[in-house]
């Protein structure tokens, strides 16, 4: 007897993957489900006949029969910030080739607007979760504790994370900074700051340690903004340091949007850099290295944070944790002409 042909309607479904591929209803979900369950022929012939005909596969059936779905939520607090891109680069990456998504959440340093979208995307059943920093609020910590997927704190270094890390000592990175500064002879050594975001208060109590341990600390010489950072705001701040202490011989900045600004500042004042003036950024962005002088600043790996942690929570997800629950990628200075003053080695 002919095979009575199903009418259809609407959409492509699962059923019509399946009739499209000759397989079972059943075989495409493995498939979809667990890619490495099936083998590499029948995968490519069901994902030739999911892109024939358009079918578009319904996450939140497959959490509902997974309780989880492949997407990866991302919770960063700037989508504009190039620190913030480069991790971006690194978590596209990791994903590539595998079976996950990625969804992003911008919190804009916002406390409450974290909480906000972990209850969101806990509420999507998530495959794993990557949140920046280690300062979340009570409430949110609670959230990650017992959202029972894989977690990975990124951009800073705690000892006991929620799950796991990836990130570094932005404390420390700052004292190195400040040391070198100091090694290289200069002594009323500023500080500019822009944000004040958790990480950045970790860099002035780095700061603030590497000048006591010397000697130099004076509190007149740190100058901050709690506005959101960017280029034109290392001017007036570098003008505000100027103002406090006329002979200030130095200044290390929160990041590299900072030292520029304050970079041109200097330049307008006819200042020379390093001999009268030495500057020291922090995250090496790319035009440290083109910038006249060319800026000394820290590096710092975001592209490998993100990338790292990805594979982390996807190595997770498969049974595989990671032996070592916290990966510390370091830091490192980077010389250029804007310290290196004339007879210091």
């Amino acid at each position: 007897m002919k095979k009575k042909s199903r009418k259809r309607s609407g959409k492509p479904t699962l059923v019509d993957v399946a009739e499209a591929a000759n397989v079972s209803a059943i075989t495409v979900s493995r498939a979809l489900r667990n890619p490495e369950a099936v083998s590499p022929t029948l995968r490519e012939r069901i994902q030739k006949s999911i892109d024939s005909i358009g079918y578009v596969p319904n996450t939140a059936a497959q959490a509902l029969a997974s309780a989880r779905t492949n997407v990866i939520g991302i919770i960063i607090p700037s989508l504009t910030n190039s620190v913030f891109a480069d991790v971006i680069r690194g978590v596209y990456d990791a994903i590539e080739g595998t079976p996950f998504q990625v969804q992003f959440g911008n919190t804009n340093y916002s406390p409450i607007k974290e909480e906000e979208l972990l209850k969101l995307f806990l509420g999507q059943r998530p495959a794993g979760l990557l949140v920046t920093g280690a300062a979340q609020s009570p409430e949110a910590l609670q959230l990650l504790r017992a959202n029972g997927c894989p977690v990975v704190q990124i951009m800073e270094k705690i000892d006991d994370p929620i799950d796991m890390l990836v990130g570094f000592s932005h404390e420390d990175a700052a004292a190195e900074g400040t040391r070198h500064l100091i090694s290289k002879g200069y002594k009323k050594i500023g500080f500019l700051a822009a944000q004040m975001d958790v990480r950045t208060q970790q860099r002035i109590v780095g700061y603030e340690r590497a000048m006591r341990e010397a000697g130099l600390y004076d509190p007149r010489l740190i100058v901050t903004t709690t506005k959101p950072s960017r280029v034109s705001l290392g001017t007036p701040l570098c003008a505000e340091l100027f103002s406090r202490v006329p002979d200030v011989d130095a200044v290390q900045t929160n990041n590299d949007d900072i030292a520029l600004g304050a970079l041109f500042e200097l330049q307008r004042r006819r200042v020379s850099i390093p001999d009268e003036m030495g500057i020291c950024g922090f995250n090496d962005l790319n035009y440290c290295q083109v910038s006249h002088p060319g800026l000394t600043s820290i590096r710092t790996y975001r592209y490998e944070m993100g990338k790292r942690a990805v594979e982390m929570v996807i190595a997770a997800i498969s049974g595989n944790r990671p032996e070592q629950p916290v990966v510390d990628t370091g830091f490192l200075l980077v010389e250029r002409e804007s310290t290196q003053r004339a007879g210091q080695s």
